[in-house]
């Protein structure tokens, strides 16, 4: 689907979650000298303005980073916030989606592989990243071209699977590439972000993942803003395929000073094993 533009949503509670996650599994990378690869499935534009049309329409980020913009953290979740301060010249107004984060967080032998199939996005992307000369943008379906640079050079670090879930086809596209992707790539981390809806079709995705996936590590990380609804997002989750070691250990502290931090009543925060690692 060509209609969804992240625009809307970014800084939301989901993108909170989801990049201090995407963060923690860069700084599990940054660990080693040895370089990695980053690539990404749906990057959208890459950095999102919060005073355009998009962001005002739904004011969705006054929910999430906008509440945390001020803390300071001794922390995972305060390393983070200072990256987002960091792009920003003392006031909130922008927001790093994913593949500014991972540029951001890039070392200078570190590669980047950036897809994204909408026109407009693309067009944006490309700019936003014009200036990172080891980020490589590409406009094409982001399985197909993941798949196609699979294994990539270096041989170690992590794939962000990040669909719009538009359709409910979405669902089992994700569960269909990961075994292909681990064919090729198998010592590499994986990371999935899924909606919490009242439908819960994220969860015959999992199962077909956790079926088709025999030999690999599968962590879940859940943030519930709510209690379920029929209608609209009630929570975030985030499937770790892989994960590195002791990041069971960081979710279990971080994901719950996320939500105490964004002050809702009906919060909390779910981690599992799904399979842990031989």
């Amino acid at each position: 689907m060509l209609s969804y533009q992240h625009g809307f949503h970014a800084g939301n509670f989901a993108d909170l979650h989801k990049h201090l996650t995407l963060a923690l599994l860069l700084e599990s990378l940054n660990r080693k000298a040895k370089p990695w690869s980053y690539l990404e499935t749906h990057s959208g534009r890459g950095r999102y303005d919060l005073r355009d049309a998009q962001a005002a329409k739904t004011g969705e980020y006054l929910e999430g980073i906008a509440k945390l913009w001020a803390l300071s953290a001794d922390s995972a979740l305060g390393r983070y916030l200072d990256l987002v301060r960091s792009l920003n010249a003392g006031k909130l107004e922008t927001y790093p989606g994913s593949p500014l984060i991972a540029a951001t967080m890039a070392r200078e032998n570190d590669q980047i592989h950036l897809m994204e199939l909408h026109p407009q996005e693309v067009i944006e992307l490309k700019r936003n990243f014009r200036n990172f000369p080891q980020v490589g943008v590409h406009h094409r379906d982001g399985y197909e071209g993941v798949q196609s640079l699979l294994p990539p050079k270096p041989n170690r670090g992590l794939v962000l699977i990040d669909p719009a879930y538009e359709v409910k086809t979405e669902y089992m596209d994700v569960a269909k590439f990961l075994p292909k992707a681990l064919k090729h790539w198998g010592n590499a981390s994986y990371a999935i972000w899924y909606p919490l809806l009242g439908a819960a079709r994220h969860e015959e995705m999992i199962r077909a993942l956790v079926a088709n996936c025999p030999s690999v590590g599968i962590l879940r990380s859940e943030l519930h803003v709510s209690a379920p609804t029929e209608r609209g997002m009630f929570g975030s989750g985030m499937l770790l395929i892989n994960p590195p070691w002791q990041l069971d250990q960081q979710l279990t502290a971080e994901v719950p000073e996320l939500l105490r931090k964004l002050d809702v009543s009906a919060g909390r925060a779910e981690l599992s094993w799904l399979r842990e690692p031989a």
